[in-house]
């Protein structure tokens, strides 16, 4: 199409003469420079010529109607026209340049994202802008991408882009908002409605009822027949009282009395199959559920009563073909009459394969169970009920079938229903598995604590049997090998105790950027060559309170875990791939939004470890964390490197999640492990507390103990140790000699150092009986078990604690600084 021109203004030629003129004086000037260059007639001709060829050109191509001045905009697009093209009210459309600046949008758009930013940058959540940054990506790229779910604290809406115009140079934005619809209140809004009016005609009064018995929503029908006005109100009415029974235990309506035809009352009650399934007592769930309650004539008399009863049986089907709960209907002799979708696709069934027996849906061993239960419901008085059976499309998951006998419906004899009980048998699976994993950590945490005995016997003599030996000592290097060996297998115990989450944990305030950093070097050894490392850290992350070298157990085992899954992945030790740790900053808010039942609300550094291993098998998902559980070959793996980390993670008070990380292409490409720990926000007391245990370290010498211990080998490895930082010891092997001693000088001793689990009388009964005669006297407990468990279950103020099993200046520095400690507080 040809383009318009411009239009001139009267100002405009003679400036194009002004512009003619000094052309050619410029034209002139330079032929005049060249000649007086050059000094020759050749060289001056073939200028003049070039100048002319060019001019020529100039000319034509000024007089061409493409170089022809367009008017301003003409060619920009009407972004009036577009918005209003685009105006939807429940739809919000943006259009944005290669610069993401937002060109156009329309209403919906302005009122719930505002106007100041263009998409992907948005008034969302963290996560939700990464999902549109990402978006923005691939549209750009390949033109469209795959829509996302994206969130605010309030609203969330699906998401998508796709490239448009002349140069795909825009982008256009679609967002739709995600609505969730409240079942129950719906059908109570259709009740009323034309659904409601048509039942109504077929002659069937319906009601939602409450569990406490009130109607919340009821058909014109019902309100007529109740009190003879289809437009009374029946919210709020007690559907019991419009009823009445007879001797016969016929219903009628209370206000028609026997004048009226009797009724058939009908209960659906509306329960979440899945809710029902979770109850431990059954039919709870359906007695705790609002209900339909259908009344429907009874049709007894001659003339077109069966002819009635079958259009309200038809009605009734149709009623039911709606409900989203598994529902059939047979006759007398057990029949299949009827099964509406929900059923169908709980029992396994397909759209024309309805079986002729409710029995035939069953494996064989419950056929005659069930076989009795339809004929017993059919053929006696209404009653209802329900049977435990395993269907044959899910033979190991029992269900619970439910049963109604219904009366006055022609052909119809028995309503079955159908909840899927599948989440009741993983929650009983579940509770199974926790009981015997409580066992195996109470057997764990009594062998670790017995065998903490022993190493600290061990440990002990070792160090005094090297105060003894110097560098260079035949016997040195023998003994610092064994040392070397005893500190090892107090490594497996803390494994052992951190699996049963009794492990004793010195939690401190650290970052997790720090704790990575300091075990990276480590890590580079542990992955090899072949496999590369990659960290990346968010900003602003809060502070955690754990025990940092627990932390680093913890990124140490996930590093081995992941290059083992590599490695078997394909390729043995030469195979290549990438474990990528990241640090992520989460909110409360994040958290409230992803709607966790296990994660409270709260502020949380979250650590993922991310591998390109192939991923996890669903099969398996459920037991890494089980200890003993391996998948590597018999010597390569205890089974405790995830069973560790687990027990670590929770005892820091923390989560962990396993999932499988996905690629582009929605393929499984390695395993995931997400940690989430609560930020934790320093106190001024712990900060003064801090200090304190700092000045407090080197104290050492003075004063008299009473030590008390069960175990001959650490009550003399004790002794030996305090006795020469200068104390004098009064040593006893139990409670009851303990506290003899402490009694017959009561004021001679200026601390205690016992065990806590001792035959006779126990450490924290002796220190109570101690402290009636001496409140402020230091009480220093050993022992094996947690640190955490002991205080919640000892309650003695200003108690002390140390490990088992401990190194001889580890209990002299500990002794000190509790005496430092009494000396400044008294």
């Amino acid at each position: 199409m040809k383009q318009p021109r411009l239009k001139l203004t009267e100002a405009e030629p003679s400036r194009k003469l002004v512009d003619a003129l000094a052309v050619a004086a410029a034209v002139l000037a330079s032929v005049a420079l060249v000649q007086y260059a050059a000094e020759s007639t050749t060289v001056t001709f073939a200028f003049v010529g070039g100048l002319t060829v060019l001019g020529l050109i100039a000319f034509i191509a000024a007089r061409s109607p493409a170089a022809a001045p367009t008017i301003s905009g003409a060619d920009a697009p009407d972004w009036a026209v577009t918005v209003a093209a685009i105006e939807q009210s429940d739809l919000a459309v943006a259009i944005t340049d290669r610069a993401n600046r937002l060109v156009c949008a329309n209403a919906a758009f302005e009122l719930w994202f505002g106007s100041s930013n263009g998409p992907p940058r948005l008034p969302v959540d963290g996560a939700s802008a990464d999902l549109l940054a990402r978006l923005a990506h691939a549209a750009w790229r390949d033109g469209k991408g795959e829509p996302v779910t994206v969130a605010d604290e309030e609203h969330s809406w699906s998401a998508s882009a796709v490239r448009a115009g002349r140069a795909d140079d825009y982008l256009i934005w679609r967002f739709r908002p995600i609505v969730r619809t409240e079942p129950i209140a719906a059908i109570g809004k259709h009740m009323t409605g034309l659904f409601g009016r048509v039942l109504g005609a077929a002659g069937i009064a319906v009601a939602l009822v409450s569990p406490d018995g009130t109607i919340r929503a009821a058909n014109p029908a019902l309100a007529r027949r109740a009190f003879g006005d289809e437009a009374a109100r029946m919210a709020g009415q007690e559907f019991v009282q419009l009823l009445r029974s007879d001797d016969r235990e016929r219903i009628f309506f209370a206000r028609e009395g026997r004048k009226g035809s009797p009724q058939t009352l009908v209960q659906v009650p509306l329960a979440d199959p899945e809710e029902a399934a979770r109850e431990s007592v059954p039919g709870r769930a359906a007695a705790e559920a609002p209900s339909l309650m259908l009344l429907i004539d009874a049709g007894i008399g001659i003339g077109g009563a069966v002819g009635e009863t079958k259009g309200q049986a038809a009605q009734l089907q149709a009623l039911l073909e709606q409900l989203p709960l598994g529902l059939a209907t047979t006759d007398r002799d057990g029949h299949f009459l009827f099964a509406n979708p929900a059923f169908r696709r709980a029992a396994g069934i397909g759209k024309d394969d309805l079986p002729p027996y409710p029995s035939d849906i069953v494996v064989p061993r419950d056929k005659s169970a069930m076989s009795d239960a339809v004929r017993r419901h059919g053929q006696g008085p209404a009653s209802s009920g329900d049977i435990a059976i395993r269907l044959r499309s899910e033979p190991d998951d029992p269900v619970s079938m439910g049963l109604a006998g219904v009366r006055g419906l022609g052909e119809a004899a028995v309503l079955l229903s159908l909840a899927d009980t599948t989440e009741e048998a993983r929650l009983k699976r579940q509770v199974a598995q926790a009981t015997k994993m409580q066992a195996v950590g109470q057997l764990a945490g009594g062998v670790a604590h017995d065998f903490n005995n022993v190493l600290t016997a061990i440990i002990g003599y070792c160090d005094l049997m090297l105060l003894r030996h110097t560098p260079g000592d035949s016997d040195y290097d023998d003994i610092q090998q064994i040392k070397a060996n005893s500190n090892r297998a107090a490594s497996l115990t803390r494994q052992l105790l951190a699996f049963s989450r009794q492990q004793t944990l010195q939690p401190e305030t650290i970052q997790l950027p720090d704790i990575l950093s300091e075990v990276s070097q480590l890590l580079k050894r542990l992955l090899g060559a072949k496999i590369t490392l990659k960290v990346r850290h968010d900003r602003d992350l809060g502070a955690v309170r754990a025990d940092p070298r627990q932390l680093e157990q913890v990124i140490i085992n996930l590093a081995v875990n992941a290059r083992d899954a590599i490695q078997s992945d394909g390729g043995g030790e030469t195979a290549t791939g990438t474990l990528a740790f990241a640090t992520r900053r989460v909110e409360a808010k994040d958290i409230r939004r992803m709607g966790s039942e296990i994660i409270p609300a709260g502020d949380y550094t979250v650590l993922i470890a991310e591998d390109t291993g192939g991923g996890i098998p669903p099969d398996i998902m459920g037991k890494l964390f089980e200890p003993f559980f391996t998948t590597k070959e018999q010597g390569k793996g205890t089974g405790l490197g995830l069973s560790t980390v687990y027990g670590i993670v929770k005892q820091s008070g923390g989560f962990i999640f396993a999932s499988n990380a996905k690629g582009p292409d929605g393929k499984v490409k390695g395993a995931r492990f997400t940690i989430y720990l609560p930020v934790h926000h320093v106190t001024e007391e712990e900060a003064k507390q801090a200090a304190v245990e700092e000045t407090t370290r080197e104290f050492s010498g003075g004063g008299c103990i009473l030590l008390v211990e069960d175990e001959d080998m650490v009550r003399a490895v004790a002794e030996r140790a305090l006795a020469r930082q200068g104390y004098s010891i009064v040593t006893a092997s139990d409670g009851d000699e303990g506290l003899d001693a402490f009694r017959k000088n009561p004021d001679e001793f200026d601390i205690v150092v016992t065990d806590v689990v001792m035959p006779s009388m126990d450490g924290p009964a002796m220190a109570k009986e101690i402290r009636k005669a001496r409140p402020n006297l230091p009480v220093l407990f050993m022992s094996g078990y947690a640190e955490e468990q002991l205080r919640g279950e000892i309650d003695i103020e200003h108690m002390h604690f140390i490990a088992k099993p401990f190194s001889v200046k580890q209990i002299g520095e500990k002794v000190g600084g509790v005496l430092r400690k009494a000396i400044r507080a008294s």
